[in-house]
């Protein structure tokens, strides 16, 4: 059993940065793949990153060059940069036991097994 809690979203405006946390307890998180998804009011879950437990990384390709995931220990961060309006959203975090996902999988909500329950970002434009 893993346990996720997602930290550091808020209000911000149009241009800021924010660096979302995802502090992993449990049995052995760091070795799961850990994921990042959002959701917008009135939209379905999306993909954002994931980085698996050897360090490879995927991204959406609306956040290319904008965010950036990374992880230590069993801590996970989503660091935010350029932030627009099109970002506002609640964060969540996921973690696979798999530890490995293709990209294709990545993307995939089905493929996690445990969740955060999110953290909100608003951007202001």
């Amino acid at each position: 059993q893993v346990q996720l809690v997602e930290s550091g979203g808020g209000l911000v405006q149009a241009g800021d940065s924010l660096r979302l946390s995802c502090a992993a307890s449990g049995r052995r998180p760091s070795s799961y793949a850990m994921g990042w998804f959002r959701q917008a009011p009135g939209k379905e879950r999306e993909f954002v990153a994931a980085i698996m437990w050897r360090g490879i990384t995927y991204y959406a390709d609306f956040v290319k060059g904008r965010f950036t995931i990374s992880r230590v220990l069993n801590t996970g961060y989503l660091q935010m940069n350029s932030l627009n309006a099109d970002d506002t959203g609640v964060y969540y975090c996921a973690a696979a036991v798999r530890g490995f996902l293709t990209e294709r999988e990545s993307r995939e909500t089905t493929e996690y097994d445990y969740w955060g329950r999110g953290t909100q970002v608003t951007v202001s434009s």
